[in-house]
C-alpha cells in the first residue's frame, strides 16, 4: 500500500459531491453492500445528513461526544463534538421534514450504556444502536487509557504475550450483557404499554424533561405514583445547561402515524441503494471483453452509441 490519507483515485472529502463520488464507487464495486457514513454530533448536522442521504448513503451514524475506547487525546474527549441526543434530534427532524427519512437508516452511538439510553434514542428516531466502551468493559477493559502504549494491564490492547495472558474476557460476557440490555429495553417499553421497540421509534412525544423530584427508573416508584413528591416538578437543570432549550428534544403531540410508518424500518429492512446503469456495466458484460480480461492480453475494439 501507500502511506496516504486517502488512497488513489480519491482525495480527502471536501464536499458532499466528493462523498457522493466515493459512495457511488463503493456501490459500483459491491452493489449488495450498504454504505455507512459517520457524522459527529454537532450544530448543523441536519443539513449534512440531508446531503449524505441525497448522496445515496444507506446508513447515517450519529456519534456523540461521550464514549471512546480510551485511546483518544484528552483534548478531543473534552472539547470535540456534542451529545448524541442533539445530533440525532436535528438529523431526524431535517430528514423527516425533507422527505428523506425513508432513504437511510439512522444509527447512533457515543456513550450508550443502558436500555434506557436505547429507548430514548429510539424515541428520538434512532433505528440502530452502537456499543463501544460498554462492550469493552463487559469483556474486561478497565479504561486504563494506555491503548496506544502497548502496556494494557488487562491484555486487551497489547501485543505483549505476558500481558495478553491476563485478558479475562470471553464472548459469553458480552453476550450476557446484551441479553440483560435487551431485557431492560423490554421492561421499559412494556411499562409504557408497547410490545416492540419499533412501536416507539420516532415517538418523541413520549419524552419529557426530567423533573427535580423525579427518579430515573424503569418502572414507577411508589412516591412518584402516589403523588407524595415535592411541588417543584420543573425540568431538572444542571448549572452549565440552565439556558439550554429542551423543546427540540420532544413533542407535545404524537407524529402522524401514516408518515411515521412510511419510514420506520424501510431502509433498514430494504436492500442497498443501486447506482444507475453505466456504460462500464455494458462494456464489462461483453464476452470479448471478459475473455480479454481473463487472458490479460490482446486488443478488442467496440463501437458504442452514446
Amino acid at each position: 500500500g501507500v502511506e496516504l490519507i486517502s488512497p488513489p483515485p480519491h482525495h480527502d472529502i471536501y464536499s458532499i459531491e466528493d462523498l457522493a463520488q466515493l459512495i457511488h464507487d463503493l456501490h459500483q464495486i459491491c452493489p449488495e453492500a450498504k454504505v455507512s457514513v459517520k457524522l459527529v454530533s454537532s450544530a448543523g448536522i441536519g443539513t449534512i445528513a440531508a446531503g449524505v442521504a441525497k448522496a445515496q448513503a444507506d446508513v447515517i451514524q450519529i456519534s456523540g461526544h461521550d464514549g471512546g475506547t480510551g485511546a483518544s487525546p484528552l483534548s478531543s474527549i473534552m472539547h470535540a463534538g456534542a451529545p448524541w441526543e442533539q445530533g440525532l434530534c436535528e438529523a431526524q427532524d431535517v430528514l423527516v421534514t425533507n422527505g428523506l427519512r425513508n432513504r437511510v437508516t439512522l444509527r447512533v452511538d457515543g456513550g450508550i450504556k443502558s436500555g434506557w439510553d436505547i429507548v430514548v434514542a429510539a424515541m428520538m428516531g434512532g433505528e440502530e444502536f452502537g456499543f463501544g466502551s460498554i462492550a469493552m468493559i463487559a469483556e474486561g477493559c478497565i479504561m486504563a487509557r494506555v491503548c496506544h502504549m502497548n502496556t494494557c494491564p488487562v491484555g486487551v490492547a497489547t501485543q505483549k504475550v505476558e500481558l495478553r495472558k491476563k485478558f479475562p474476557g470471553t464472548p459469553e460476557h458480552v453476550a450476557n450483557f446484551m441479553l440483560f440490555l435487551a431485557e431492560e429495553v423490554r421492561t421499559i417499553i412494556a411499562a409504557l404499554g408497547y410490545r416492540s421497540i419499533a412501536e416507539v421509534i420516532g415517538r418523541n412525544d413520549l419524552l419529557r424533561p426530567r423533573g427535580n423530584s423525579s427518579v430515573r427508573t424503569n418502572v414507577p416508584q411508589p412516591a412518584v405514583a402516589t403523588g407524595a413528591v415535592k411541588k417543584n416538578n420543573g425540568p431538572k437543570r444542571l448549572a452549565k445547561a440552565a439556558h439550554a432549550d429542551l423543546s427540540k428534544f420532544h413533542a407535545e403531540s404524537p407524529p402522524d402515524e401514516e408518515v411515521r410508518s412510511s419510514w420506520v424500518g424501510v431502509a433498514r429492512n430494504g436492500n442497498a441503494h443501486q447506482n444507475a446503469p453505466a456504460m462500464d456495466d455494458d462494456i464489462l458484460a461483453m464476452p470479448d471483453v471478459v475473455d480479454l480480461l481473463q487472458k490479460n492480453d490482446g486488443i478488442v475494439e467496440k463501437q458504442l452509441d452514446i
